[in-house]
């Protein structure tokens, strides 16, 4: 009874983990277990009953009244309202015409339109609905081999929950206490070493096996396939303003990252305007769209919430240590290994935000605390290092089957003669690039820490 005792906090941690398996909606399941091990910690007076009183007031001071997570419906209705505005149909053409000539330039091109996107929605879902339906039919008309082009939309439409302004990085921010503009800056090259590594693996296979990417030939669209500088300019220009508008305004201290959400939502909607596919109806839906997305967001940190202050009232932080150091993991570069491989084993089973939600409260104290060299030093730059490899190695949690959620958009969009199988085949080599880009901002940290330091952000 007395190991029970002592372990309530690692059981409460074991059983969140199983009874997600049984398909409740986490949102309830975090706050009911919260509850639940509350109680049983009064039943063995390791918990006060009176501390229940403090539960109300932490979840509307850590979320309804936190003015960070009001970017997130802001940001949702960003990307919402721009997979309706057409920008991506033109741009990706565009694309084409310009890459056609290089191996798999097709592939490519949706490469780099997802890197793009991803820069302007930060919603996966919405990604790789809108890439699915806009490339794949033109990739498998062009004879593109069925797992190249599952898995190349796959894992240009993730890029999104890693490249700012990411929902993700949002939320991280709120519970880790790290200003989200100092993550949206540690987030953007290690975005795009991702998106040049899958670039560079699309080209090395189509050079080794061209018969995956044929040479695009005949018409490519409704246009003229002459390049011009104007086609160029209508293509690049629209996106290229909205992401100056929010990133640009963040990274210059115009607009927090709040007020940025404002801004780019407003532009989006400029951009539907402009392509003349707005209309009262078109916003109907996005707001509706939009809503549904926020309260799931809002429902998870609530639960959240509650999780996190039971979990760590019984002591976990501490059980957490002390198992590390039972099982001999007590440097700071072994701690951070376990824990990547952890959130790695994690994202088969549970989506981003479960792990975010689980992992963050319990690791991210004790990460702070550790010794990772001089040039990593101070609680603030560690932390923000360590939310962005959590970042870049949970992209994974879309991809890696059987539970992976950009399998599922995907699966629910294409034509029957792909299979779920030509998914997984295609998802598998750009899982093994994610884990690539992982082991290389782990062994350069700069690669996360340069933007940040440059622009004052870690000072």
């Amino acid at each position: 009874m007395d190991w029970l005792i002592d372990h309530l906090a690692v059981i409460m941690f074991f059983a969140l983990v199983a009874i997600m398996f049984l398909g409740y909606p986490v949102a309830f399941l975090l706050g009911a277990v919260g509850i639940g091990f509350g109680f049983l910690g009064v039943a063995f007076d390791v918990f006060n009953m009176n501390q229940f009183a403090n539960l109300l007031p932490r979840v509307y001071g850590q979320a309804v009244q936190n003015p960070v997570l009001v970017a997130i419906p802001m940001f949702v209705f960003m990307g919402t309202m721009l997979e309706k505005s057409g920008v991506a149909e033109t741009l990706l053409h565009i694309l084409q015409l310009m890459l056609r000539q290089v191996p798999g330039g097709l592939a490519i091109a949706v490469t780099v339109l997802g890197t793009i996107m991803a820069a302007t929605t930060g919603i996966v879902g919405a990604s790789v609905i809108m890439l699915t339906l806009i490339a794949l039919p033109v990739m498998l008309s062009k004879g593109y081999d069925k797992s190249l082009s599952v898995g190349t939309i796959a894992s240009a439409g993730t890029l999104g929950i890693l490249i700012p302004p990411s929902i993700m990085l949002v939320i991280m921010g709120d519970l880790m206490g790290i200003p989200v503009g100092t993550l949206f800056t540690g987030a953007i090259l290690p975005g795009l070493l991702m998106s040049a590594l899958y670039v560079v693996f699309i080209i090395v296979i189509c050079i080794i096996k061209p018969g995956l990417a044929p040479a695009v030939t005949g018409k490519l669209g409704p246009d003229d396939e002459r390049l011009t500088v104007g086609m160029v300019v209508r293509g690049f220009l629209p996106p290229s303003f909205l992401i100056a508008l929010v990133l640009g305004s963040i990274f210059a201290g115009w607009a927090t990252p709040t007020e940025a959400s404002g801004i780019g939502a407003l532009g989006a909607i400029l951009l539907a305007i402009a392509n003349k596919r707005f209309s009262m109806a078109v916003l109907r839906d996005v707001m509706t769209s939009s809503a549904l997305t926020n309260a799931m967001v809002f429902f998870i940190v609530f639960g959240a919430t509650l999780f996190s202050y039971v979990f760590r009232a019984l002591g976990g932080d501490d059980l957490v240590a002390e198992l590390l150091k039972a099982m001999g993991i007590d440097t700071g570069w072994e701690v951070l290994t376990f824990v990547m491989i952890l959130v790695f084993i994690m994202g088969f089973f549970f989506d981003w935000i479960e792990i975010c939600l689980i992992v963050i409260p319990i690791f991210a104290p004790i990460i702070g605390k550790l010794d990772f060299g001089t040039f990593i030093e101070g609680k603030q730059i560690i932390l923000t290092w360590f939310a962005i490899l959590l970042a870049v190695n949970m992209q994974t949690a879309f991809l890696t089957p059987p539970f992976g959620f950009a399998l599922f958009y995907m699966k629910g969009t294409v034509p029957p003669s792909v299979t779920m199988m030509d998914i997984y085949k295609g998802i598998t080599p750009f899982v093994a690039v994610q884990l690539l880009a992982l082991v290389l901002c782990m062994i350069f940290p700069e690669v996360v820490l340069y933007l940040p330091r440059t622009y004052g952000f870690l000072d």
